[in-house]
C-alpha cells in the first residue's frame, strides 16, 4: 500500500516536471512525449526514440494512438499480459504502468511500459534496459509520459 502510493505521488510529480537538464523526445505525429536523461541521444530524427549508448543497452519509444480512448487495464488483460504479482505500479484512470519484462541476467533486459490519455487519444510508451542501467532512470522516463508540450 505505502509503495502503491509513493509511485503514485511520483508519477504525478514527475508527470508535471521534467528533470533538470532532460530532453524531450516527441513521437512521429507530436502528439506525445517522454524525457530522456542528457546523455540519451534521439535514434533517428522524428521517430519517437532515444537510445543510452546504443539500442542493445537502453531504448525509450513513446507512441500515439489517435481516437483510441484510454482506460485501466482489466484483469484479463493483466493476466494476458503476463504482468507479475507487484509489477503493476499504476492501473488508474489517469495511468497504467508496469514492468513487463524483468532480467534473469546482465545482457537480458528489463521493460516498462506506461500508458496515459491523450490530447484526441492515448500516448504509449516502452523502455527496455540492460541491468546496468538504473532502474530508476527506467522508471522516471516512463513516468514522464505525457501529452506533448506545446
Amino acid at each position: 500500500m505505502c509503495a502503491t502510493l509513493f509511485l503514485s505521488l511520483l508519477a504525478s510529480a514527475l508527470a508535471q516536471t521534467t528533470p533538470a537538464g532532460w530532453k524531450i523526445v516527441k513521437d512521429s505525429k507530436g502528439v506525445c512525449q517522454i524525457a530522456v536523461p542528457p546523455d540519451w541521444d534521439p535514434l533517428s530524427e522524428n521517430t519517437g526514440a532515444a537510445v543510452f549508448q546504443d539500442a542493445t543497452t537502453a531504448i525509450a519509444v513513446v507512441t500515439s494512438q489517435a481516437g483510441q480512448a484510454f482506460k485501466p487495464l482489466p484483469e484479463t488483460w493483466q493476466k494476458l499480459l503476463g504482468i507479475r504479482r507487484g509489477k503493476l505500479f499504476a492501473n488508474t484512470a489517469r495511468r497504467v504502468f508496469y514492468q513487463d519484462k524483468i532480467s534473469k541476467h546482465s545482457e537480458d533486459p528489463n521493460a516498462y511500459s506506461a500508458s496515459v490519455p491523450g490530447k484526441a487519444g492515448t500516448c504509449s510508451c516502452h523502455v527496455v534496459v540492460l541491468p546496468r542501467v538504473p532502474e530508476e532512470t527506467a522508471k522516471k522516463i516512463a513516468l514522464s509520459l505525457g501529452p506533448a508540450q506545446e
